[in-house]
């Protein structure tokens, strides 16, 4: 028998009667990808409260590299809850946000001095680095990139690039911030193709200082360097040194939001690894914590300084027992083989999505960095049109058999990898059984409804 065990059909019974509950208690605008409320979860299985065990593809949006309730993160926060809670670390500080710290400017990529502090999610961590970079550049401007994704604040969602239902019926938003096309190949702005393009979309920055926002106004460019919520987008390999040199020549900053990157997902521990860049500012969150709150800013010493005394902070920013977990988290990829895991699982993932490719039109692109993979779904190979409604009934159909997925990009057409890097081979196979069957059905209902009578 494996490891995805339905009792019931989805959702179940007691799945339902919370969902009722949940309806009258809280805010439509708290969607949720599935119906399934969940119980246990461990390494990467979740059960919910009806007794269902399904194999996790989402690790709560990227948070559970190290898998669900990895026992060295458990017994860390044990560990801390014996000792206090909260103290504020700006009333009176602690060992372990310091000891975190220091690890964090270790391991982040960079060879010069680096200091690092604390807030409770990615969208706070964007929001201080923005601020940062103004206070050292002591320049308003910030460039962000088309099918971005950087939060849900007004600093961040003015950053965001994708409109429903991020940004509808939250304008205005803070000023000061211009968008240029990411390095989308599948769907290049521009009609090129790489590399007879010579990487124009970074190129076009330059072109950007002169007809829109001049380079001396600008503080920084912030990009994820996989696109995250937009895709999954994987830039060519030099994209991110053309553009970091045209930031260079203009005294711009360069901020990499590693948020959804980072702690192992693409088979480095930061994406920045792969295009041998270092950021001058780094924003990590979600997997650091290891399923807790917790986000980091890193960046180069005498930047991070910019701030005055009291510049920065927050009354739970770096709580210790999310700095307890984190700690344990960068011991678990020092001692275990995490990153070779998450490129097994990448090559492992696309020699089956290859195969869909094949088989299924639908399949327009698979793509990602060691375990940060995803597949576009399209309507028309050649025009690439978005299979939006088609991604639906794939997710729906996956965590009716056992498994959980989320989707991705700016129409909503990719489905994307997440899964915890300790997942087992067998336990991958299951998972992706279940994604092919997927895309099976749709594909035939797709081909059945075609030859059906008018």
């Amino acid at each position: 028998m494996g490891t995805i065990q339905l009792r019931t059909s989805i959702p179940g019974p007691k799945s339902k009667a919370l969902g009722e509950r949940r309806a009258a208690a809280v805010p439509r605008g708290v969607s949720h990808g599935t119906p399934v409320y969940v119980a246990k979860a461990e390494d990467a299985v979740l059960e919910d409260v009806d007794g269902n065990r399904y194999l996790d593809f989402a690790g709560g949006i990227g948070c559970i590299n190290v898998g669900h309730r990895r026992e060295p993160v458990v017994s860390a926060i044990r560990e801390q809850l014996d000792q206090f809670l909260h103290t504020c670390v700006q009333v009176t500080p602690y060992e372990g946000y310091v000891r975190l710290a220091e690890r964090m400017n270790q391991v982040t990529p960079g060879k010069f001095p680096k200091k690092t502090f604390f807030v409770n999610s990615g969208a706070e961590a964007v929001e201080n680095a923005v601020k940062i970079a103004r206070a050292h550049t002591g320049r308003p401007g910030i460039i962000a990139f088309e099918d971005a994704f950087h939060g849900r604040t007004m600093m961040t969602l003015a950053l965001t690039s994708k409109t429903h239902p991020y940004k509808a019926g939250f304008a205005p938003f803070p000023s000061d911030v211009y968008r240029i096309p990411f390095a989308y190949c599948y769907r290049c702005s521009y009609s090129l193709k790489y590399p007879s393009c010579d990487l124009f979309c970074a190129r076009h920055l330059e072109d950007t200082f002169k007809r829109v926002v001049a380079s001396e106004d600008v503080a920084a460019v912030i990009a994820e360097p996989v696109l995250g919520e937009g895709g999954f987008v994987v830039p060519p390999p030099d994209y991110f040194k053309v553009l970091i040199d045209i930031c260079r020549k203009h005294g711009v900053l360069f901020i990499a939001d590693e948020v959804q990157s980072g702690f192992g997902r693409t088979g480095r521990m930061f994406a920045s690894e792969y295009y041998g860049i270092e950021p001058d500012i780094l924003v990590t969150a979600k997997s650091l914590g290891g399923g807790l709150p917790l986000a980091a800013i890193t960046g180069r010493a005498e930047i991070m300084d910019a701030p005055g005394p009291g510049g920065l902070g927050g009354t739970f920013a770096g709580n210790p027992l999310s700095c307890a977990a984190a700690l344990a988290v960068l011991d678990i990829f020092e001692r275990e083989n995490l990153l070779a895991r998450a490129n097994e699982l990448g090559d492992h993932f696309q020699k089956r999505a290859r195969e869909w490719q094949k088989r299924w039109a639908l399949v327009g692109e698979a793509r990602g960095l060691g375990g940060m993979q995803a597949i576009e779904l399209v309507r028309s190979a050649d025009k690439r049109e978005p299979a939006g409604d088609e991604t639906k009934q794939i997710t729906q159909y996956c965590y009716e058999h056992g498994l959980i997925t989320i989707t991705a990009g700016t129409y909503g057409n990719v489905i994307r990898v997440l899964v915890p890097l300790v997942i087992t081979d067998t336990q991958m196979d299951e998972a992706l059984d279940v994604l092919e069957s997927a895309l099976q059905a749709v594909c035939e209902k797709k081909k059945e409804a075609a030859v059906q009578p008018v």
